[in-house]
């Protein structure tokens, strides 16, 4: 069965295929690509805990690009029984929760190795010009004080949530290397935006700071607050979109085709919480938790060396003050009040 007998397309419009187009992420891509390119985009997507057509139906501009978009529903545990027409492939359907995976490793396994198995499986017959898989800095694993990876330092995954992001990245590699699917690989920070799911640690901030109640922040046993660089999500989208057009491929040396797509300012995430409560013009009240000794698999610091996309020319449109600032006025406003579950 070919999706293209359902979605017919024009040859000359460029067709992309987003896996988990309906997640958090996932959205924003749509959303930006519909507002930077005239693209024709396919979402597959299986709408389970984080997938959800709302964030789609949500976009500002839904009323007007929607005609660009086809929604087909399937669960990448199975094998496609279809062929996509299709030029490009972002590979952004995973499982993403440390917690969950550290209590169910075995369908984080079945989600982010197997899962990308089979699309990559796919890809074989579909032969897209290029196929970007979209992994992430805890592959890694922890990253000591003034250590910031690069794209080909070695793998050291603290929990099974990043061990699963690393096996599907290694398929990604061997089938580049065996079938010759042109692909990219990158890492990519904590990504921040509107439509995150209430668990995510931004929007959680912002449910417990309206509702008065104390927010628990990862810490060390000496009370040093967890770092992350986080990035929105509409960087992210316009990363891809660069890499897309401008990206070199795997071509197995082992130093070409991966790319980090990195947050601009690292930020400890007590002093996260502070300037949202300070957005909101209210007081944070708040407790450090020692998460990584009573709960393995929580890591203090990561961090990825950006500065191969930034010799590329890449740049991002709006800084992390700027993408804070309208995130959290969005959280506030009535009309998205129910994305915290309130």
């Amino acid at each position: 069965m070919k999706i293209k007998e359902y979605f017919p397309r024009p040859k000359e419009r460029t067709t992309l295929l987003i896996t988990g187009g309906a997640g958090f992420v996932g959205s924003h891509v749509v959303e930006g690509v519909l507002k930077a390119t005239d693209w024709d985009i396919i979402v597959l997507d299986r709408l389970d805990l984080s997938g959800n057509l709302h964030r789609l139906l949500d976009i500002d501009i839904w009323e007007t690009v929607q005609d660009r978009v086809k929604f087909f529903w399937w669960d990448l545990k199975s094998p496609l029984p279809f062929d996509i027409d299709c030029d490009y492939v972002w590979h952004l359907a995973a499982s993403s929760h440390v917690d969950r995976s550290i209590t169910d490793p075995l369908s984080f396994a079945m989600d982010n190795v197997i899962g990308t198995v089979n699309i990559l499986n796919a890809c074989r017959s579909l032969q897209p010009k290029k196929f970007i898989y979209f992994s992430t800095d805890e592959v890694f694993g922890p990253a000591p004080k003034g250590v910031a990876y690069k794209e080909w330092d070695r793998y050291n995954s603290g929990n099974p949530y990043s061990a699963a992001k690393a096996g599907g990245e290694e398929m990604a590699v061997a089938f580049a290397n065996t079938y010759k699917i042109p692909t990219i690989v990158t890492h990519t920070m904590n990504v921040f935006g509107e439509r995150q799911h209430p668990e995510k640690f931004i929007p959680l901030v912002i449910k417990k700071v309206l509702k008065g109640e104390r927010v628990q922040i990862h810490s060390s046993p000496d009370k040093e607050p967890g770092i992350r660089a986080y990035i929105h999500a509409r960087n992210i989208c316009n990363a891809l979109i660069f890499l897309t057009e401008k990206g070199d491929c795997l071509d197995g040396s082992g130093t070409v085709g991966k790319y980090n797509i990195v947050g601009e300012q690292e930020v400890n995430n007590l002093e996260l919480a502070q300037k949202i409560a300070g957005i909101m013009g209210k007081d944070l009240k708040y407790d450090l938790v020692d998460f990584h000794s009573s709960r393995p698999g929580h890591d203090l610091r990561y961090a990825l060396d950006g500065s191969l996309l930034h010799k590329m020319g890449f740049v991002y449109n709006k800084n992390f003050t700027e993408s804070l600032e309208k995130t959290v006025n969005w959280y506030l406003d009535k009309n998205n009040a129910h994305w915290l579950w309130l």
